[in-house]
């Protein structure tokens, strides 16, 4: 009994035809476009572009991309089913997130391809912007002032995917001004440059090979001070004694010797020679023709051989002397605290270890005022001489 029931169940299984299926399959045969092949994700800001190689199948009439969760989707006609074309469809108003895409082709009848799955396809936004910063000027050598006044700024290797960094500043006429340095060079030349001014610059990233947009540093950095460093024109110095000033050896030995151009220490008569009527600290003064408004560095060269160089000394300036004369000696206590409330301020002290003939530089207080009168107070000489100084020249320069 068993062997025929099984013989009976095996014959009713063998009688069905494929067609019987076909119920199933609402009677028509399932078909399936041709895929989209070789999709690119280029990012952009909320946004992104899709890209695709078309299929070749001429029966394809439309594409269908799907995302979140296929909640949303776009429809692309197709136009082409040549292999060397693209298709691109633009996704917006996306929030800042990786994204999976899903992609179908249709043929006029409705059948739908195998999906074609995009993991990972990243929107960008302030986020990412955030991170961003702007390119770096090269801090050893910021910006070089060349012989012709224009001005190079130097900036170090930026980031592979910097596009551009974009610098604001104002010319020699005073009009605004824009330049552009891309991240193949290292240094800008600013064609002219107004002195003083400040200078701006912004960089500009892409946050893939082949995003869409750009994203800007939400703000712009101040570029280091651009100046140059001159020499005061000794041209429009002149003497200017003062009261209580100390006197000079002889007529040929006069403060105007301390810039007649001398650049090694020199020896009598070229040189300036205070007269011993006076005790130390004594005083010299005079007018340098001109205000400077940052005055930086002050180099003084003594007397050649082991004479009276001074080893330590003061350098007082003023843009103005109107009612600003101090009536007091200078060997007076009182003399610092009148000079400073007569408007005159302290620019430098300047304390030499050595014997005092050799030029030697000093820097100027950070930030002086502006100044046109200079008063130098010598408070010790290199031979202990209680009544004599002598020295060869000061030079001084001036940030510009």
């Amino acid at each position: 009994m068993i062997t025929i029931a099984a013989g009976l169940f095996l014959t009713a299984a063998c009688s069905k035809k494929a067609t019987d299926y076909r119920s199933f399959l609402n009677g028509e045969e399932l078909i399936y476009p041709g895929a989209v092949t070789n999709v690119t994700v280029m990012p952009g800001n909320g946004r992104l572009m899709l890209a695709w190689t078309p299929s070749p199948d001429p029966g394809i009439a439309k594409y269908v991309v799907y995302w979140n969760n296929y909640n949303d989707s776009v429809v692309i006609k197709a136009t082409t089913h040549n292999a060397s074309d693209t298709v691109k469809t633009l996704i917006n108003n996306l929030s800042e997130y990786n994204y999976s895409f899903y992609i179908n082709s249709f043929d006029s009848s409705g059948n739908k391809s195998i999906t074609t799955t995009v993991n990972n396809a990243r929107s960008y936004g302030a986020i990412y912007q955030s991170t961003l910063y702007n390119r770096l000027p090269d801090a050893s050598t910021p910006f070089v002032v060349n012989d012709d006044k224009t001005v190079t700024l130097n900036f170090t290797t930026p980031d592979t995917i910097n596009i551009t960094t974009t610098i604001h500043y104002t010319n020699a006429a005073g009009a605004p001004s824009v330049i552009n340095i891309g991240p193949g060079a290292k240094t800008v030349t600013l064609p002219s440059f107004l002195s003083g001014s400040k200078v701006t610059y912004q960089s500009s990233y892409i946050p893939a090979k082949y995003a869409i947009d750009t994203f800007t540093v939400a703000v712009a950095d101040t570029f280091p001070e651009i100046f140059r460093i001159v020499v005061c024109n000794k041209s429009l110095f002149k003497e200017m004694p003062l009261p209580g000033d100390a006197g000079v050896y002889e007529s040929q030995t006069s403060v105007s010797r301390l810039w007649d151009g001398s650049t090694t220490p020199q020896q009598y008569p070229n040189i300036y020679h205070s007269n011993d009527a006076q005790k130390i600290p004594l005083a010299l003064s005079f007018d340098m023709g001109a205000v400077y408004n940052h005055l930086l560095t002050l180099e003084e060269t003594g007397r050649s051989g082991s004479y009276h160089s001074p080893d330590n000394f003061e350098i007082w300036g003023i843009a103005d002397t109107t009612n600003a004369i101090t009536p007091l000696p200078t060997q007076n206590s009182g003399w610092t605290a009148d000079m400073q409330t007569k408007g005159w301020t302290l620019l430098l002290t300047a304390k030499r270890g050595d014997d005092g003939v050799a030029a030697m530089k000093f820097t100027v207080m950070d930030n002086p005022p502006p100044v046109r009168f200079i008063r130098m107070r010598i408070l010790h000489v290199a031979s202990n001489s209680d009544n004599s100084a002598n020295m060869s020249e000061l030079t001084f320069w001036n940030k510009e």
